[in-house]
């Protein structure tokens, strides 16, 4: 396994990126990598030994996957890692770190560290999750989370 990293930089407060990126009404609005995709599910247990599941899905539901794993840490507006679900074709479960970082006011890094996986080419896999960075991006620059 290759590490990929992928990264984007927001127009929002580090709190507001944070909230967005955990909570499963707003990973329903960003965690898709096309227009054609949409996540009709998400659920998030946000701790460490917690699940999570989102589902990623084609809208004409002509193709669609859980997307599944277990967080190994969560270090509150600072970092998130996971273990993926492991396919059928895997020994183990592929690792992720989500790290976010506050660049100054009203500006939020978001990186993201994760495993490669064996079907699809590395640059296939790095722009499908830059595609969903950039999703996430538009999201949360376009909805507010109300306090």
């Amino acid at each position: 396994m290759e590490k990929i990293t992928t990264e984007i930089t927001l127009n929002a407060e580090l709190e507001e990126v944070w909230n967005q990126y955990t909570n499963p009404e707003s990973i329903k609005g960003w965690a898709f990598a096309s227009e054609t995709w949409e996540c009709p599910y998400a659920e998030n247990d946000l701790r460490a030994g917690g699940r999570f599941v989102t589902r990623m899905q084609a809208k004409d539901k002509s193709f669609g996957f859980d997307f599944t794993g277990i967080y190994t840490e969560v270090d509150h507006l600072q970092k998130i890692s996971y273990t993926m679900d492991k396919a059928p074709d895997e020994e183990i479960g592929r690792e992720c770190e989500i790290t976010f970082k506050a660049l100054g006011e009203n500006t939020t890094q978001v990186v993201v560290v994760f495993d490669s996986e064996n079907q699809n080419p590395i640059e296939m896999q790095k722009a499908g999750w830059q595609a969903i960075l950039e999703n996430f991006k538009k999201y949360v620059e376009t909805h507010k989370i109300r306090k």
